[in-house]
Formats: structure tokens, sequence, C-alpha cells
């Protein structure tokens, strides 16, 4: 663990002396990679300096246990050093993890009514308005490619795109089936129903990293639909894409500009393609190597909200919160957290079991 700390602590050093000179300063992009890369870098020398603060109080009290009138004290700050070294050690081991690079991404989320007809709808009308919350209490921004709705108000599917930094890194985690139990607002018996949606995440791939042979793409425009009136765009600038080997389909409709529909189209399809070829690379691996948190297919239950009983259930790590109103309003952040401890406390066994 040493070895690998004490070359990254040269390299914070160096950072913190590149970023004190006034010269890097007048190169903006480089100021900011520089900035970026020692903000990844502050928790684990914080995590570092406390592990040597432990251990120098540890020796020094290691040297004062052959006094006798000191003895006693020094027995307790080894002992609380012991601890705090143990701690420090333990937050570096996760600290050194490797950085899933997807995470500061822009993320792509994609919402679609499941089983329970028009109340799966309402329910996916439910999920973006949480979405939409939780980005901006992280300070994101949403920007919807496509949105199809019904004359009740819910949702057959939805697609947006969460723009912020570290925007992949905290809805991840979503992909799967939303399971929802409450009484439908149509259900005049008052009896409790079960409805479904599947959500999809995807990481927003940047333009030089994919490549898409525009010979296998058909591209189509059409009108954007809407709820009538002036929301109706009487020009062709919705944008259908069609990814002829795969059958891959992706509408974008929200922007009045075709070309920014099809630049945003396009980016939404080559980002499903290759998650498509990540999850058929995953679906090759071992069932002892798969994340126990969840693999983010679209066909596993991941979790249930109990609207009766107010609480909301994650199925992968046996989390339940009463609270639901909370989390209905965008208050995420304590699932999110508990799905990232769990994926580390997984990361840290598999990368032990490797050694």
């Amino acid at each position: 663990m040493l070895d690998k700390i004490r070359p990254l602590a040269a390299k914070y050093a160096e950072i913190e002396y590149s970023l004190s000179q006034p010269e890097v300063w007048s190169d903006p992009d480089t100021a900011a990679r520089l900035s970026r890369e020692k903000r990844e870098l502050e928790p684990l020398m914080e995590a570092w300096s406390r592990y040597q603060r432990f251990s120098a109080d540890r020796e020094a009290a290691r040297e004062l246990l052959s006094d006798p009138e000191m003895r006693e004290l020094a027995r307790e700050t080894e002992e609380e050093a012991r601890i705090g070294m143990a701690a420090a050690e333990e937050e570096l081991k996760l600290l050194l993890l490797p950085r899933d690079p997807d995470d500061d991404k822009n993320v792509i989320v994609e919402i679609r009514g499941g089983v329970g007809g028009e109340e799966s709808a309402l329910f996916a009308a439910d999920l973006f308005r949480m979405y939409a919350m939780y980005a901006e209490k992280k300070h994101f921004s949403v920007e919807i490619a496509n949105l199809s709705e019904t004359e009740l108000g819910g949702v057959k599917e939805v697609s947006f795109i969460v723009e912020g930094e570290g925007a992949f890194s905290r809805f991840r985690f979503e992909s799967g089936v939303h399971r929802v139990q409450r009484v439908p607002e149509t259900e005049t018996q008052g009896r409790i129903h079960t409805s479904t949606c599947t959500v999809a995440v995807l990481p927003q791939l940047e333009e030089a990293e994919f490549h898409l042979d525009l010979n296998e793409v058909q591209i189509d425009t059409f009108r954007s639909s809407g709820a009538g009136g002036q929301k109706v765009n009487k020009t062709s600038s919705a944008i259908r894409v069609t990814h002829l080997p795969t059958g891959t389909v992706v509408e974008c409709q929200d922007e009045r500009s075709q070309y920014k529909n099809k630049a945003r189209a396009l980016s939404i399809l080559a980002s499903r393609l290759a998650q498509a070829e990540k999850e058929r690379q995953d679906a090759d691996l071992s069932a002892q190597r798969r994340s126990q948190v969840g693999s983010g297919m679209r066909n596993e239950r991941i979790r249930t909200y109990n609207f009766p009983q107010g609480r909301v259930t994650d199925h992968r790590i046996g989390l339940t919160l009463y609270r639901l109103d909370a989390v209905m309003n965008g208050d995420l952040d304590e699932l999110i957290d508990a799905l990232l401890t769990a994926r580390r406390a997984e990361q840290l066994r598999a990368s032990e079991g490797d050694e």
C-alpha cells in the first residue's frame, strides 16, 4: 500500500507547486486540469497525512514506555494511535481503488413505463420528477431529449441528459426495474396495485470516444409531438436515428433545432451501443465476479416504493428507509451513498483476493 501512495504523494506535491506558479494560470486548460487532479488526490492525501500523524504518535509513545512515570499514559497514547492508524489504513485502501473513468461523465437516463398500464406511466412521471429534483440538489443541469406523455399526465417514456461533474457516479446505480405499490388515482375500490418502470443509465460518450459508421445509420425527420396549441412544433425538426445492424432506435424532439436534435440522437445512440457491448462482456463473466450491488441490467428489480407503508427498499443491499416522501422529492443521497459504500467494499474484497 505504501508503495502505491508515495508516488501519488510526490505527484500531489508537484501539482501543488505547479499551481503556485503564476504562468500556469495563463493557460486555463492546464490550470483546470491540474486543479481537477489536485481535487481528486486531496481525500487520499488527507488520509495519508492522518496515517503519518498517528504513526508518529505511536513511535513517540513507544519511546516513553521505558519511563515508569509516563508508562501508563504512553500505553494509552500508543493504543489510540494504533486504532487511528488502522482506521486511516482502511480508508487509504478504499481511496486507492481504481476510479471508473466514466464516473465524471454526463449521464443519459431513460425511463419507460412497464407493467401496470396508466399507473405505470404515472409512476414513470414521478421517477422523472424525482431525478430532476435530485439533479437540482446536486447542481446538475437536466436537458430532455425525448418525452412521450399520456393524456392523464403520465410518461410512456422519457430520455434526458444530466450534465455536471460526477453525474454518472451519482446515477449509475439507478439502472433496473423500479416497482411501486400504491392505490392508483384511477382505482375507485382503494386496492393496492403493483406497477413497474424500467430505468436505463448510460455514461454519455464524448465525441472523440465513438465512431459511428453513418452508412449503418438511417436518419429520419418528423414533426415533434406535443400537448397541443403552441407546444406543437410546426416544422420537421425532430430526429429519429436507426442503427440498421442492431435495430436500435433513438428519437430526439425536444430541441427546435434539427441540427441539435441530430447531434444529441447520435450521441445517445453511440452511448447505447457502447453500453450494450459492455453488458454483453459482463454477461460472459462468472457469477462470482459479477457485482453484488447489481449488474445494472434493465430486467433486474432493484427497488420497491411502497406508498401505504411510506417505505422504499433497495433490494441489492437490503436497505429500507421509511422516508418515501423525501426520496420522491429527490432526497436520494442516503440510498446512493449506501450503494457506493457497498460497491467499494466489494471492490476491496476483490482486490485483496487478487493479491
